[in-house]
């Protein structure tokens, strides 16, 4: 019989997930549900708990959480330690409980079920990069995602989303959902083509995945410009991928 994986994607605002059997097929519709906030670490676990009661059975979960994650554990998360989400004010108890908590652990004890805990852009990677070179993942939703794998292999997670890219702003914000907002997308999605061109040196990948909820919103002659060795992929990658992170 089929292993079957329960799959959560969490974003800023919005949480996917679904159950996949071993060849990555869904056996139920997927859910998606906002974000809860405040999001203590107790919420957070009750919500895990509701989505896979509303699931079919699984054997195992995995689950992609923004930020940095090393080991199933949070060393540091955006979004999840504001008040209100996105954004909004930092709530110091939040931080204090989401920075170094053992994700994995608990989920593994809650949810009575081995559970694997990574980056979300991780996830989003492990379901759709081929194993061929150096790969790069960059999701685009609430911020900027990244991951990096070679050899089919994911290589240790650092946060370009922290990097400073213009006058002390960070990709986080100059790529992030709030800036499509305000620019529109056709302007955005030129300043996606922008980073795209500063970043291709610095890597040198031979293939870049361009994903993520906003990922659709970049232009046609952007992504032409970009050049061939760009891919965009759905969003349901994040999902999708939950099977495949157990062989990374």
């Amino acid at each position: 019989m089929s292993l079957m994986t329960l799959s959560i994607d969490c974003g800023g605002l919005f949480l996917k997930a679904c159950v996949l059997d071993e060849s990555g097929t869904m056996h139920a519709t997927p859910i998606r549900i906002e974000t809860p906030y405040p999001l203590s670490t107790e919420k957070f676990l009750e919500t895990m708990e509701a989505i896979k009661d509303q699931l079919p059975k699984a054997d195992r979960v995995t689950i992609g959480l923004p930020g940095m994650i090393r080991n199933g554990v949070v060393v540091a998360t955006p979004h999840y330690i504001n008040e209100a989400g996105p954004h909004t004010r930092i709530n110091p108890e939040l931080k204090e409980q989401w920075w170094g908590f053992d994700v994995q652990a608990a989920i593994t004890s809650r949810l009575a079920m081995p559970a694997k805990v990574l980056n979300d852009a991780e996830v989003h990677g492990a379901g759709i990069v081929t194993g061929s070179g150096l790969e790069i993942v960059i999701t685009l939703g609430t911020g900027l995602g990244f991951a990096v794998f070679h050899g089919g292999k994911l290589s240790p997670h650092f946060e370009l989303s922290h990097a400073t890219v213009r006058r002390n702003t960070t990709y986080d914000t100059w790529i992030g959902d709030r800036e499509r907002h305000r620019m529109g997308n056709t302007f955005w999605s030129r300043r996606v083509r922008l980073m795209v061109s500063e970043l291709r040196p610095v890597f040198l990948w031979d293939r870049l995945y361009i994903g993520g909820g906003n990922s659709h919103s970049i232009q046609q002659r952007d992504l032409t410009l970009m050049g061939d060795d760009i891919v965009i992929v759905p969003n349901s990658a994040g999902v999708a991928g939950g099977v495949r992170a157990w062989q990374l």
